[in-house]
């Protein structure tokens, strides 16, 4: 039977997780979730580990709302082109076996500019700054993950009210663990 890690960028967005399950908290930023979600895979070593990384995201595009679980994410602030002229694979795209058909793309910069929104938007759907972090990581521990992502804000000024709605997402994400995983 498959044990769950949930892996959350903070308390607020973990409020709602169902007890019993064991959460690790990483901080927000690509190097915090790295960092935070291989010491938690190390420690709990299991050959029937899954991590499941909850959080919310920004709207890259317009009318995109509710939970989605990306298929693909992106290291948006990556140069990736630069680093393959060098002669080495960025592993920029991780993709994901299960989830919807939306791309994530993840960054250390706190999206709320609606040009950077819309430059982001030529190549991923939704935008956070933890989610490509966590599956880099256990993809190379080999441990199965998904991303489960709410909508909170169109990556715009409306990203700065992010502490009036993370509630409401972290309900949401709550339900859909306690639904998916039967708990």
């Amino acid at each position: 039977m498959t044990s769950f890690l949930i892996v959350s960028a903070t308390e607020l967005e973990a409020r709602y997780v169902p007890a019993g399950l064991p959460v690790v908290v990483t901080g927000i930023g690509k190097t915090a979730a790295a960092a935070a979600t291989t010491q938690a895979l190390v420690e709990r070593a299991a050959d029937d580990l899954a991590v499941v990384n909850i959080g919310t995201a920004g709207a890259l595009r317009p009318g995109l709302t509710g939970l989605l679980t990306p298929r693909r994410v992106l290291n948006h602030d990556l140069d990736a082109d630069l680093v393959r002229a060098l002669g080495f694979d960025p592993q920029e795209l991780i993709e994901l076996p299960d989830g919807d058909d939306v791309t994530l793309a993840t960054g250390d910069r706190f999206v709320a500019d609606p040009a950077v929104r819309d430059a982001l938007a030529q190549r991923a759907d939704l935008v956070d700054m933890e989610g490509y972090a966590v599956a880099y990581a256990c993809r190379r521990l080999g441990v199965p993950v998904r991303l489960v992502k709410h909508v909170s804000d169109a990556a715009d000024e409306s990203a700065m009210d992010w502490r009036s709605v993370v509630d409401a997402s972290a309900r949401v994400l709550g339900e859909w663990l306690r639904t998916e995983l039967a708990v």
